[in-house]
């Protein structure tokens, strides 16, 4: 643990809420975020940095230390959700529709004063710190943009950090292997032959094949997947008919996927088109199925985590190291993860007495603003930490 960097952050903490408490105000959606990477560009400006823009949104900088190793990339996402803010502060979001509802405008303020605790303590960096402050997570399409971009090349680790309501401010959990799953997205469209509801048998009814469908697609997961392999699917849409007394000739399903392994993931998706042609072929109607793989699975590496945990126990003590369970929710670092070595953390940000206490993606979520001196911090330590070692 480097002092002088907790120093720092402590030092600037007021910078870094009023940072986070301007975003609040100024959210923008997922590949929408001009503003706020504008925001950025002109505080790397005023640091004398070098920086790179990304297409369309997203800014990409590094700082290289005063003696030479290898490069760490720390990751902060910064794009908002489309919902109205319910919160009475007097941050509360001006774009009508938009607020920062899951932390993201937190995670772009802990880095960047990670970022200017490294900047003032170069002497301390063995190698090279890159920052990408990333578009479009919200969306799943954030991280792998700016990889194919080009963010990851000769990079020899990487690390990342969400801020988690669940828990008590401070806490903060890192393990190893995969913690995030897979967030994959189907759509499955019955084609039949509609006809009057008085006439059945004149029909091809495609409400009918989807509706078998939604029933029994879960034997996709149950007959199919070893049940010691975490897998779900889950029907989220289910479209069809225009009358009470018309018989559809489409129906339309979308749905979700949740693993967090590849071979689970194709045997799924496997699975969901062969059961949804042999429904259509069963009553000589049509199914079309896509499958989207939108979101990687976060596989934490070992080595990496390890470190991190090292890290928190040493900057925040024993006590505040937590070991929480895989989920099946999702996060788009999973794509950088399949890239490069590296890990993820989360960061407790709940506090009852401040009226933290709302779930992600709820219009009255909010969080600890005590919480970002750890997340900034964390994110300083573990790039030091990673630097000082001799092999990785």
């Amino acid at each position: 643990m480097q002092q002088a960097i907790k120093d720092y952050i402590l030092d600037h903490e007021a910078d870094m809420v009023e940072m986070r408490r301007y975003l609040h105000q100024h959210p923008e959606l997922s590949f929408e975020e001009v503003e706020t990477t504008q925001f950025f560009v002109d505080k790397l400006e005023e640091l004398g940095l070098p920086y790179r823009t990304l297409d369309p949104t997203g800014v990409v900088t590094e700082i290289e230390g005063d003696h030479p190793g290898k490069t760490v990339l720390l990751r902060g996402d910064m794009d908002a959700l489309a919902i109205n803010e319910a919160n009475d502060v007097d941050y509360k979001s001006q774009n009508e529709g938009k607020m920062h509802a899951c932390g993201h405008d937190g995670h772009v303020s802990m880095l960047f004063l990670a970022l200017r605790a490294l900047n003032a303590n170069r002497d301390l960096i063995h190698g090279t710190v890159r920052f990408i402050f990333q578009p479009a997570e919200e969306i799943g399409q954030g991280a792998k943009t700016v990889v194919g971009q080009g963010v990851t090349e000769g990079v020899d680790n990487v690390f990342g950090l969400h801020i988690l309501s669940a828990d008590e401010t401070h806490k903060v959990s890192v393990e190893p292997g995969p913690i995030l799953a897979a967030g994959d997205k189907f759509t499955v469209k019955f084609k039949g032959d509609g006809g009057h509801g008085a006439q059945p048998h004149a029909s091809k009814d495609a409400l009918l094949m989807g509706a078998q469908f939604a029933t029994n697609v879960q034997a996709v997961v149950s007959r199919t997947v070893n049940p010691l392999q975490p897998a779900v699917v889950s029907l989220g849409q289910f479209e069809s008919g225009s009358r009470f007394n018309i018989i559809p000739g489409e129906s339309t399903l979308v749905g979700t996927v949740r693993v967090f392994d590849n071979p689970t993931r194709e045997k799924i998706e496997e699975g969901i088109r062969k059961y949804a042609q042999a429904i259509a072929q069963a009553w000589d109607g049509q199914a079309d199925v896509e499958y989207e793989r939108l979101v990687e699975f976060v596989d934490n590496d070992r080595a990496s985590a390890e470190l991190a945990q090292k890290v928190v126990t040493e900057s925040f003590g024993e006590e505040n190291l937590r070991h929480n369970p895989a989920t099946m929710g999702s996060e788009d670092f999973g794509y950088f993860s399949q890239q490069v070595p590296g890990t993820f953390a989360t960061v407790g940000c709940r506090n009852p007495e401040k009226s933290a206490n709302y779930p992600h993606h709820h219009p009255n979520f909010n969080i600890d603003e005590d919480a970002l001196k750890t997340g900034a911090e964390l994110y300083a330590q573990y790039a030091l930490a990673y630097l000082d070692q001799d092999e990785f």
